[in-house]
């Protein structure tokens, strides 16, 4: 058996996910297999795919579903994966030729039952690291030790063992949405383990105007339950009291976007839920103004 998934969650996207499968061919090591959660496109996705099953350069396997959003299809790719180690890399984006080959070495050198998996460093095309590298010295850490004692900054890239993902909850789905923050799954992670610190790229990104990464203003708007879903955990586990506060405005205005009248007594902090009311109003009417706005102008 391989050692690596990566699994890519694709939603018409058939005109960037060939980037992804031909930085995959180029892969200095093969083991790994590749994973597509066709997440109901309509495009010409699978016809892509399927021939590049055919084509046989690389492991593939294609599973189709009804579009459940990004969260949807993790949830489904984790449902498949079987090998030892796996990793998202999304349909816009692609890997550098020696990404597999340095995740699998570094695992095998420094991984143990002890560790979550690996976390490393996104980068754009030109180069340039996302955010910010870790901290000379840092070997462990979880993601939210990095963001809220670290002061570290931009998107990084997970690898995780399987089994661990497995022992956790699934991403719940909301009727009629399509968005649940991927770090609900990931700070549950961070509560039971830490991840290996790596400063190798193992991503290089492109973020798509219709990505998930722009436009949050319009996810916020159209995925209130499963937001407010995220907050009410976030609120609780965070120890960071500032982000507290944050994400009590955020469930309230979200709150109210779902028309959600038992929100306070649902509150996993009712007393500072309650002092947050006002800032929620002034928040939910800030987001249906910028969701107006974007629309006009076409955004």
């Amino acid at each position: 058996m391989k050692t690596l998934t990566v699994f890519t969650p694709a939603y018409n996207r058939a005109h960037t996910i060939g980037r992804t499968y031909e930085s995959l061919c180029r892969q200095t090591s093969k083991d790994f297999e590749w994973l597509v959660v066709d997440d109901g496109s309509k495009d010409n996705t699978r016809e892509l795919v399927e021939n590049w099953i055919k084509e046989g350069k690389i492991d593939i396997r294609y599973v189709y579903q009804e579009n459940q959003g990004m969260h949807g299809a993790h949830n489904t790719a984790y449902d498949y994966i079987e090998t030892e180690l796996n990793t998202c890399i999304d349909s816009d984006d692609f890997m550098p030729d020696d990404a597999v080959e340095k995740i699998v070495s570094f695992w095998k050198e420094h991984g143990s039952d002890k560790y979550a998996g690996i976390i490393g460093l996104d980068a754009t095309e030109d180069g340039k690291v996302i955010g910010a590298k870790f901290p000379d010295g840092l070997q462990t850490t979880t993601l939210r030790r990095y963001y809220e004692e670290l002061g570290g900054s931009g998107d990084k890239k997970m690898i995780y063992r399987t089994d661990v993902v497995k022992k956790y909850p699934k991403y719940p789905l909301f009727e009629g949405e399509r968005y649940v923050g991927l770090a609900y799954l990931y700070n549950m992670i961070d509560a039971d383990y830490e991840l290996l610190v790596s400063n190798n790229v193992y991503v290089i990104v492109e973020y798509q105007l219709d990505g998930s990464s722009f436009g949050m203003w319009k996810q916020y708007w159209n995925n209130p339950k499963g937001w407010a879903f995220f907050r009410k955990f976030d609120m609780v586990q965070t120890k960071s009291f500032k982000r507290k506060i944050m994400d009590n405005i955020h469930y309230v205005s979200h709150s109210i976007r779902s028309k959600n009248k038992s929100f306070l007594s649902e509150s996993p902090m009712k007393l500072l839920t309650f002092f947050c009311i006002l800032p929620g109003v002034a928040l939910y009417f800030v987001n249906k103004n910028k969701v107006l706005k974007n629309s006009l102008y076409g955004k």
